[in-house]
C-alpha cells in the first residue's frame, strides 16, 4: 500500500511540476522556452489553455496535498522508542544515569570531593 502510494505521489509531482512550467505568466515565463504560446496555444487553444492548466494545477495541488498526508499517517514510524530522535534518547539515558556530561569542550570538570581522611601529622620527637 505504501510503496503504491508512493509511486502515485511521484506521479502526482512530476505531472504537477509539468502543469505549472506549461503555464505562461506574464513575462511568459518557461512557456517562451518551448515556442511560447505557439505550443501551449496549439494543443489547448487561445484561452483555453490557461482554463484548463488552471483546472488541472488546482486539481493536482489537492491531489498532492492529500497523497502527502496519506503517506504520513500510514508511513511506519522510524525506530522503536515512539518516533523520539537519537539525541532524546541520550538525553534520557544520561538522565537515568545521573551523571552529568563531564567532556564538554570548553569546560573544566568539576573535582570531586576526596573520600580518604587526611594522614595525621606524625608525632614530634623529643617533646
Amino acid at each position: 500500500m505504501i510503496v503504491f502510494l508512493t509511486m502515485l505521489h511521484v506521479l502526482i509531482c512530476i505531472a504537477l511540476i509539468m502543469v505549472v512550467l506549461m503555464q505562461s505568466a506574464k513575462g511568459e515565463g518557461l512557456a517562451g522556452a518551448f515556442g511560447g504560446s505557439g505550443i501551449t496555444g496549439a494543443v489547448f487553444g487561445g484561452r483555453g489553455a490557461a482554463t484548463f492548466l488552471s483546472k488541472a494545477t488546482t486539481i493536482l495541488a489537492i491531489a498532492f496535498f492529500v497523497s502527502c498526508l496519506l503517506l504520513s499517517f500510514l508511513s511506519p514510524s522510524t525506530g522503536g522508542g515512539g518516533g523520539s530522535s537519537g539525541i532524546q534518547k541520550e538525553a534520557e539515558r544520561r538522565a537515568g544515569e545521573g551523571t552529568p556530561e563531564t567532556n564538554v569542550p570548553g569546560t573544566t570538570p568539576p573535582q570531586q570531593p576526596s573520600t580518604q581522611q587526611p594522614a595525621t601529622p606524625p608525632a614530634e620527637e623529643g617533646k
